[in-house]
């Protein structure tokens, strides 16, 4: 496995993975319309621009991108997905680490997520808590999620 800065040409790889990963993945806790709504077999052209304004990193295994993560400037965490064939392999907490290492180094106090279902206990693990939960409406299918923060000073101390 291998974990590098992502470049603007990973951008087609990453929709098949995000795609791939919320129709299989997120399915034990979404409906299938909100998978559709979440992941349309055509990608929003605006949410994903935003990649190539945020920190993002991705991890390669054999030359194929497994996972990727983005940060803003803000510590907001944008995106995490791990490949629906290689989870659980350790894949999210190493893109978080590296997320973490450079919050520390801008100095960013906070990161935050808004979680899916699914991932909440991923970063309840990483050490963030449940700030709120939250109703969105996403091209008329309606999310329940969480918004989940974590303190980088406590990390330091942790």
């Amino acid at each position: 496995m291998f974990l590098r800065a992502y470049r603007h040409d990973d951008k087609r790889h990453l929709q098949q993975l995000f795609f791939d990963t919320v129709h299989t993945i997120n399915a034990r806790d979404y409906a299938p319309d909100q998978l559709t709504a979440w992941a349309p077999v055509e990608p929003d052209r605006e949410a994903w621009a935003q990649l190539d304004r945020q920190l993002c990193f991705v991890v390669e295994c054999q030359k194929e991108i497994v996972g990727f993560i983005s940060l803003t400037a803000e510590g907001v965490i944008g995106f995490l997905f791990v490949h629906k064939n290689f989870q659980g392999k350790g894949i999210a907490s190493a893109l978080f680490k590296q997320v973490e290492r450079v919050a520390r180094k801008k100095g960013i106090a906070t990161l935050s997520a808004e979680a899916s279902i699914t991932a909440k206990g991923f970063f309840e693990k990483q050490g963030f808590h449940v700030t709120g939960e939250q109703r969105k409406t996403l091209r008329g299918a309606d999310f329940l999620n969480f918004k989940m923060e974590k303190s980088m000073e406590q990390a330091v101390r942790g």
